[in-house]
């Protein structure tokens, strides 16, 4: 094994830079209390959360009264969808991307009782407008939501059209934002949007719910705190903020960086036989990219590369199962198992690419051996 290790499964988390881990000593030091009591030391923990909040909405384009945290991403998910879905009473049907992440599909199932409709994508990933637009005339549609970007393949939609088609049909539209803030400028046509600090660089155990002012939710649940029951950590929701803000400042170098990487790696993958790139290779986030191999599986890629020293990801990269087949390669007609994913962070240099890139054939090549793949 290697011994410089690379991470390239940035896709859903990321490692905490010195900065962010000097935030989450700074939040322990000084956000111990509870935020809600009166003394000193809560308001100089609810202060902190506080700012945060205010720091994380100013990048969303959101209010910052508005801008919860939440204990989790799926939490994030389960109160959004329910909390709209409780105002908009007599209706009963979610409208949801086909690509979208299991959190998100299975709290819409919950909440309304199985009564989904899927909208399916084409062969780069996008949303189909026509099905998108005659599944949200339904008078039973309570709400719809889509992706920003998809965090496998990369593909971004084109919200603007999603969300003009929404607001003609009165129906409240929650952006999954959760792969692309800090990668990408934040999208602004939404009615509600969740985010994920861990995808930005931020520490795992949290998640983010943005609302616009108009609209209207109820509380679905029995707690107190309507997001974030039993409270939230707030070293946790500092860390978090820095790390937004260190992503925001370098967001434009760091995407054409890392787009440029990721085009290497693209033309590396072309190179080769029997593997085909999925997504849109223009509208796309800058750091994500997964390619499907004819014949081979992705748990002996994975492990091969792991070997090596380089981390990369493979199956469903919201999956139940570690090496679960991709739902959404399956949606676009793609093959499911043999694939690979690469996700980028800002800490990945030149060599690293260069050095996954010469490994890469050689570990193909074994694979092949193992499984008895010959010819090509």
């Amino acid at each position: 094994m290697s011994a410089t290790r690379m991470f390239l499964d940035s896709s859903g988390s990321a490692p905490l830079t010195p900065r962010v881990t000097d935030a989450l000593r700074a939040g322990f030091a000084d956000g111990w209390a509870d935020p809600n009591r009166l003394h000193a030391e809560s308001r100089r923990a609810r202060a902190l959360v506080e700012g945060a909040r205010a720091a994380v909405a100013d990048v969303l384009g959101a209010q910052t009264e508005y801008v919860h945290f939440t204990p989790s991403v799926n939490i994030a998910f389960e109160r959004v969808t329910a909390g709209i879905c409780a105002a908009r009473r007599g209706r009963d049907r979610a409208v949801v991307s086909a690509i979208e992440r299991d959190a998100l599909l299975d709290s819409a199932h919950h909440v309304t009782r199985g009564h989904v409709d899927l909208v399916s994508v084409d062969s780069l990933g996008h949303l189909d407008l026509a099905q998108f637009s005659s599944l949200t005339s339904d008078p039973a549609t309570a709400v719809a939501a889509v992706q920003h970007a998809n965090h496998e393949i990369g593909t971004v939609q084109r919200l603007a059209d999603i969300h003009a088609i929404t607001q003609e049909r009165s129906v409240p539209l929650i952006v999954d934002a959760t792969a692309s803030i800090g990668h990408i400028e934040a999208p602004q046509d939404w009615d509600a949007l969740v985010a994920n600090p861990a995808d930005w660089g931020g520490p795992a155990g949290l998640g983010v719910v943005a609302m616009r002012p108009q609209t209207r939710w109820l509380q679905a649940w029995p707690d107190g705190d309507p997001w974030a029951p039993g409270g939230i950590s707030v070293p946790l929701a500092l860390a978090a903020a820095v790390a937004l803000q260190e992503r925001v400042e370098q967001q434009q170098e760091t995407a054409t960086r890392l787009g440029g990487y990721v085009d290497e790696i693209r033309a590396a993958f072309d190179n080769l036989e029997e593997v085909a790139v999925v997504g849109d290779t223009n509208e796309r986030l800058p750091h994500v990219l997964t390619a499907a191999f004819l014949y081979l599986d992705g748990e002996p890629l994975v492990t091969r590369l792991d070997r090596e020293g380089i981390a990369v990801g493979s199956g469903s990269a919201c999956g139940k199962e570690t090496f679960e087949p991709s739902r959404v390669l399956e949606v676009m007609g793609a093959l499911t198992h043999g694939n690979l994913r690469v996700g980028l962070h800002p800490g990945i240099a030149h060599e690293d690419v260069r050095r996954f890139i010469e490994v890469l054939p050689r570990v193909i090549s074994d694979v092949k051996s193992d499984m008895g793949v010959f010819g090509s």
